[in-house]
């Protein structure tokens, strides 16, 4: 299935952005290459979070799973552009599944993690998908349960499969499953034109209160991992040490994609503390790892290799980068949704400087090589802060028109630019970074909604939500409540309540503030700002 334009394909594959070679196809080149070279490593302690024992598989042995699961897929009745479901943490076997998927020419939609069954069953119904695999368990998450559950609910679903060590009922447990149908079980590719061409995911993207399909196809991400390759000067058989999810633009783009263009080893990490993902890439003598942009100067000071390359990455919620002197290659790689990113070295003077507009092309600005990026803004109409306009060949062929009153982003006719609808401060003549902190980063588009959800509480008169920035992540969400006459609400019992509710995990506050009243503004909305400064006067009032 292709879902770019002929004449954008023409122009991006003359331009030398796009080739021919899907990313399978990279993962099969570099196993016949150097069958012995290390591939896949999981994190040492994968067992504390997820099922399974830690594995790590060279190039020809990894290659041969992925030959014989996507060969199984085919076998129970995958076929050509039918859509699968994952959402599953960083593991070996994570990283099999999607490129088997890839490699019998499925369309991959991974997941985010902290998505409830609801979320998914939503997402997995929009697109058609036919099947869906899931960990057993995400740390204390029965995420495998769920799965079945969402089979259930969605008959749709021809297949739901299970990774790790304790699956449940009614999932096909995929190790086994391969271990019993043997080494007989062999893949023949499919010959179609184009394959590159082809969607390769379909990630997903928060457009207010709704999550919106992105699709990609192979090129795609190619172009983006690029920008990363080219900035950070990341070799071939290099040590990549990656912390994000596989579920978005920042973990596929960033780490996974990278990983497949270079032939080096991927060592797979689920983050639960700075220290662990030091002592990580410590160990591992790490060549390149990622980190949360906020998190780039402790972790600089925590690394003994000085030859470690740390790709900061920060989204749109993230606060502007701090300045300081690293001890090794720094590279700002700022993200603007699912739809772009843009990957920044930083200088001897380790000052951030404004991104600029116009056409993004190799390292540093240079002009040899064609350009994966060009980036403008809106004009600024009665004040309203500019937001983000991309094109080229990272970007999703993907735009939406005003629907019901609701703006949706929407390709510019004539331009080719994608409005992204995300605000950005102009400044020295560009951007700073991708992006204004706030509710848009929390998929908190409208927080009216989310009011609606605390108030339903037993015992509670009115409830607001709203933000407060956090020096780490951006940007947190906290909850005002203001209880019934007699009534104390308790902060644990409310936050029981969400949980058996299945509220999204991302609308679920960090804090409980408790008030008498809200504060609001003269035409009697609620005064969020005024809320946010009163969590900083008294912080002793926040449960």
């Amino acid at each position: 299935m292709k879902a770019t334009l002929e004449n954008l394909a023409k122009e991006y594959h003359e331009s030398g952005a796009w080739s021919d070679v899907p990313l399978d196809e990279l993962f099969r080149k570099t196993a016949a290459e150097h069958p012995d070279r290390l591939a896949l490593v999981d994190a040492p302690d994968r067992a504390a979070w997820t099922g399974g024992e830690p594995r790590s598989l060279t190039y020809a042995e990894a290659d041969r799973e992925i030959d014989r699961l996507a060969a199984f897929y085919c076998t129970v009745g995958l076929s050509s552009d039918h859509v699968i479901g994952v959402q599953a943490p960083n593991t070996v076997d994570t990283v099999i599944a999607i490129l088997a998927a890839l490699r019998a020419d499925l369309i991959v939609s991974p997941l985010p993690l902290h998505w409830r069954q609801k979320n998914v069953v939503e997402a997995l119904n929009s697109i058609g998908a036919k099947g869906f695999i899931a960990a057993d368990r995400i740390e204390t998450r029965d995420v495998g349960t769920a799965a079945r559950d969402v089979a259930a609910d969605l008959f749709s679903l021809r297949f739901v499969f299970g990774l790790g060590k304790e699956v449940p009922d009614g999932l096909i447990e995929l190790a086994p499953m391969l271990a019993e149908m043997g080494e007989d079980l062999t893949f023949t590719p499919a010959d179609r034109p184009d394959p590159a061409d082809h969607t390769a995911t379909i990630c997903w993207s928060r457009s207010g209160e709704e999550n919106v399909p992105v699709s990609r196809c192979h090129n795609h991400w190619l172009a983006a991992a690029q920008m990363i390759v080219n900035e950070a000067h990341i070799k071939e058989a290099s040590t990549i040490l990656v912390p994000y999810s596989l579920s978005g633009l920042t973990g596929l783009g960033g780490g996974l994609v990278p990983f497949l263009a270079t032939g080096s080893t991927l060592h797979l990490h689920h983050p639960t503390s700075l220290a662990n993902l030091a002592a990580h890439a410590n160990d591992v003598e790490a060549d390149v790892v990622m980190t949360p942009g906020p998190l780039a100067q402790t972790l600089d000071r925590k690394l003994t290799n000085t030859k470690t390359t740390v790709l900061a990455a920060w989204n749109i919620s993230a606060p502007h980068p701090t300045t300081f002197v690293a001890r090794r290659r720094l590279v700002d790689v700022h993200v603007a949704d699912e739809f772009a990113l843009i990957a920044k070295a930083r200088g001897p003077s380790a000052k951030i400087k404004a991104t600029a507009l116009g056409k993004h092309n190799g390292s540093n600005g240079c002009e040899s090589g064609p350009a994966l990026l060009e980036i403008a803004v809106t004009e600024e109409v009665e004040e309203q802060v500019p937001t983000l306009l991309v094109k080229g060949p990272m970007v999703p062929e993907i735009g939406w028109r005003t629907i019901n009153g609701d703006q949706r982003r929407v390709r510019w006719e004539g331009t080719g630019f994608l409005n992204t609808n995300i605000k950005v401060d102009l400044v020295d003549g560009g951007i700073a970074g991708f992006g204004i902190p706030g509710a848009y980063a929390l998929g908190t588009g409208n927080l009216e909604t989310i009011d609606v959800i605390y108030a339903s509480y037993p015992g509670i008169k009115e409830a607001a939500a709203f933000v407060v920035e956090d020096h780490l992540l951006g940007a947190r969400m906290y909850a005002a409540l203001v209880p019934k006459s007699s009534n104390v609400p308790d902060a644990a019992s409310f936050f029981a309540y969400l949980d058996a509710e299945g509220v999204d995990l991302a609308k679920i506050p960090h804090r409980v503030l408790i008030l008498q009243s809200l504060p609001r503004n003269a035409d009697g909305t609620i005064f969020r700002e005024k809320l946010t400064l009163r969590t900083q006067r008294l912080p002793a009032a926040v449960a």
